[in-house]
């Protein structure tokens, strides 16, 4: 059952986020990841007004916790961890 990670990305250094950007595809697409979309969304409600976002989709929600902990992703996000303030989150599609 597909799974998907939505982050909030703010990005204050473009230096770690061009490197981020060479080194996140590799290590996504070993998981089984892909990006669903990317960029500024568009609020229909609410106070939350997030400049960027990306959707990712993996096959399982296993799949997900194996690349978030994986030593290839783990580079990858020390770049984003020191270059741009996020949030993550993961969820499964729903059942039924």
């Amino acid at each position: 059952m597909p799974a998907f990670v939505i982050t909030e990305v703010d990005w204050h250094d473009e230096e770690k986020a061009k490197e981020y950007r060479v080194l996140f595809g590799p290590a996504l697409e070993k998981y089984g990841g892909r990006t669903m979309a990317v960029g500024a969304p568009d609020v229909l409600e609410g106070g939350w007004k997030p400049s960027r976002l990306v959707l990712l989709e993996f096959p399982t929600m296993d799949a997900v916790r194996e690349w978030y902990a994986s030593p290839e992703y783990a580079p990858v996000m020390r770049l984003r961890r020191d270059g741009a303030k996020t949030n993550m989150v993961a969820l499964d599609r729903p059942t039924g």
